[in-house]
């Protein structure tokens, strides 16, 4: 389903059923929950690459969020707060050309220490949940789902 060309001012007189498109949002973003899921069960997190810009976009992200620390529950109130929105969306706008759906709408744990669950899942845009989850992948935040998921392994090598 097209809403027509990017950018394009979008008129509810002419447009498909606004409950299929969410519907249709709904589905991709749980597709996009459980596809990431199943690869931190197959791989450990901390040699995982989300995309071919994960360097750059970490270190971006260390700088724009210097007090971010990825073992905390992410407070949701300040990230969608006026100032959070704003700071997000600076962050986000350099990526519009580069990443593919940067700005399209994905579920993200809210702290790495759980799976996806309804308390423990935000709605975030899909730079928010590349800029986070690459961070706890490089800090090896997210291993233990591997680790669960291969309980008779010797984790201390895969």
């Amino acid at each position: 389903m097209s809403l027509g060309p990017a950018g394009a001012s979008l008129n509810p007189e002419h447009t498909e059923n606004f409950e299929d498109m969410e519907k249709q949002f709904a589905v991709k973003a749980v597709q996009h929950m459980t596809t990431y899921w199943a690869i931190l069960e197959k791989m450990r997190g901390s040699r995982l690459r989300l995309t071919k810009m994960d360097d750059e976009i970490y270190e971006h992200f260390k700088k724009e969020f210097p007090a971010f620390d990825p073992k905390e529950t992410i407070d949701e109130d300040k990230m969608k707060s006026k100032e959070g929105k704003e700071r997000w969306r600076n962050f986000m706008m350099t990526y519009e050309k580069t990443v593919e759906d940067y700005n399209f709408g994905t579920m993200l744990r809210s702290n790495p220490k759980f799976e996806y669950g309804e308390k423990e899942t935000i709605f975030a845009m899909r730079m928010q949940f590349y800029a986070i989850e690459i961070m706890r992948n490089r800090e090896g935040l997210n291993d233990w789902v591997y680790e669960q998921a291969h309980p008779n392994e010797d984790n201390s090598k895969a």
